[in-house]
């Protein structure tokens, strides 16, 4: 791709997901994603990416991609405080840098169509070291919980994350009461004690 029309891209991406971060992934208008990328051809989008949910498809690529070399898949399936940290840490990251926290904001908007579930991870996490993560979580989960438990609580568990980083995105370091270190330790040791919560009795699966 010639150096101009990468750095175009580029900005796209930066616009679109500042766009779908702060104006919402249905409201953002692609008008308003060409403008901030400073390109006057309303076409640019479909130019770079096809469509505008190909420019989002990218943008949760691009964020999928950041973290994939840093995420462990050599864990313990009996650890599960150990899985818990391998997939709280790398995305709790993404708050450092502004793209980062573009990307935690617009995840946040999804987290309830990851299909955990029902096992219909999307086509994105596909064969990715998250979905490995994932399915270690699920092992380690489903050790101790039936399965039903087990899934409604990853699954809740994943969309209190997402938005606990989200919020953190919008607000920053300096509007909370604890450091990046110590709100990512908390968070995590919270998520746990979570999903390792008896059951209680009267929490039947429904037939």
């Amino acid at each position: 791709m010639p150096r101009d029309a990468s750095a175009t891209r580029e900005r796209l991406l930066h616009a679109g997901a500042r766009r779908f971060a702060v104006d919402g992934i249905d409201a953002a208008r692609t008008r308003e994603i060409v403008a901030h990328a400073g390109q006057s051809n309303d076409s640019a989008i479909t130019y770079h990416f096809g469509s505008r949910a190909g420019l989002l498809e990218a943008i949760l690529r691009a964020g999928v991609d950041r973290m994939e070399t840093v995420r462990r898949t050599d864990l313990d399936p009996a650890d599960l405080p150990g899985i818990v940290t391998a997939i709280v840490a790398p995305t709790a990251a993404e708050l450092r840098t502004d793209h980062g926290r573009d990307f935690l904001r617009i995840t946040a908007q999804l987290a309830g169509r990851a299909g955990i579930r029902d096992h219909r991870l999307p086509r994105l996490l596909h064969g990715t070291n998250l979905a490995r993560q994932l399915e270690l979580l699920e092992t380690a989960c489903r050790a101790a919980l039936p399965e039903p438990h087990a899934l409604e609580r990853i699954s809740n568990v994943i969309g209190f994350l997402t938005t606990a980083l989200a919020d953190r995105a919008v607000r920053g370091d300096q509007r909370t009461l604890l450091g990046h270190d110590a709100f990512v330790t908390d968070l995590t040791a919270m998520l746990t004690a979570a999903l390792q919560a008896p059951v209680q009795t009267s929490a039947t699966p429904r037939p």
